[in-house]
């Protein structure tokens, strides 16, 4: 039985009828959601990401997902794009997710490690109607250094050979401490714009730019591109959003919430560049060697999950975008990508 629980309070339900739920369309793809049990074991050495994600929640099942979905968003109807947890045992937790997709109804991305030979990954996403992949940077050789890891370490290029062929989503979360605008970052996301045109490219979390500084110059180069998608999944960058909307438009951004770590009960400020999360103090323990938290004794503070969508609500206001193209991020671009996977709603 999973232990995860939401807890939405008076402020919660306010911001959601106050402030999106006139703004949010009826339905809503949220294109970037893990799923995980407590049983399932970590899987090998992890090289590079975040610590202060295991702080918010240690799982959430495919069951506890659909109605936290409700929870969240009690007006709109809401499909999952849905994968495994990036440090969970990769079999079990694969497994475990196709079982689920095809219980609840749900498109499903299968989880890869580097080190996987690309015919068996082939039949086995086939086999398992997964409608493409989730690489993820830990998941490199383990005697990299997490500085250098590149994403040909994680994603390499068999596989990304077999989902071109197919014609595959490829869910892709960039390393190295640069982020979107690190050069490496860039050479080899043109790279696999030009070499593996058939593939549906989505950059998670418009490239971890969570600060102003973390965009440099990247969208005068991935604005030129034609393919790829952006995700705005854990970013509630105003300038992150608002770059990329105007290097690629509105039919390339899609929206996903990284559940269950979008239940995280915070808001974000930048200071010289480095994002924080500001979280009630006490709520998540002892954070004082998380250099990504902040603790503050305010009481309205909500959750990541409206963070986000209230970004996208700025933003749009900002430029003046129309319902149909806010609809476009929410709901159109998504269904249009799993469409082109023959997958229908």
């Amino acid at each position: 039985m999973s232990t995860f629980k939401l807890n939405l309070n008076d402020y919660d339900r306010k911001v959601y009828e106050t402030e999106l739920k006139d703004f949010l369309p009826k339905n809503i793809i949220d294109f970037h959601i893990h799923v995980n049990r407590a049983e399932f074991e970590s899987w090998g050495d992890h090289n590079g990401g975040s610590a202060w994600t295991d702080l918010v929640a240690k799982e959430m099942d495919a069951d506890d997902l659909m109605v936290v979905l409700k929870q969240l968003l009690p007006e709109n109807n809401v499909t999952p794009l849905v994968f495994g947890g990036c440090l969970c045992d990769i079999n079990a937790v694969n497994d475990y997710t196709c079982e689920a997709g095809k219980r609840l109804s749900f498109p499903t991305l299968f989880r890869t490690s580097y080190d996987m030979p690309a015919d068996w990954l082939e039949e086995q996403v086939k086999a398992g109607g997964f409608l493409g992949l989730k690489p993820y940077l830990s998941n490199c050789p383990p005697y990299l250094p997490s500085k250098e890891v590149r994403i040909y370490d994680f994603l390499p290029k068999e596989h990304l050979e077999v989902a071109n062929k197919n014609g595959w989503i490829v869910m892709l979360h960039i390393p190295r401490d640069g982020r979107l605008k690190d050069p490496v970052n860039l050479a080899q996301l043109l790279e696999i714009e030009e070499n593996y045109p058939n593939l549906k490219l989505v950059v998670a979390h418009i490239g971890r730019a969570y600060s102003k500084e973390d965009i440099g110059n990247a969208f005068d180069l991935l604005g030129k591109t034609k393919n790829m998608y952006f995700d705005f999944t854990a970013n509630v960058s105003d300038d992150a959003i608002r770059a990329c909307i105007e290097a690629v438009g509105t039919k390339r951004l899609i929206f996903g919430s990284d559940l269950p770590i979008a239940i995280m009960r915070m808001y974000r400020i930048t200071e010289n560049g480095v994002y924080y999360n500001v979280v009630p103090r006490g709520l998540y323990g002892n954070v004082d060697g998380e250099p990504h938290m902040r603790e503050s004794d305010e009481t309205d503070i909500t959750i990541m999950y409206y963070e986000q969508l209230r970004a996208l609500k700025r933003v749009a206001a900002d430029l003046k975008l129309t319902d149909e193209q806010v609809e476009d991020i929410l709901y159109g671009n998504a269904k249009r990508l799993l469409a082109e996977m023959n997958y229908t709603l």
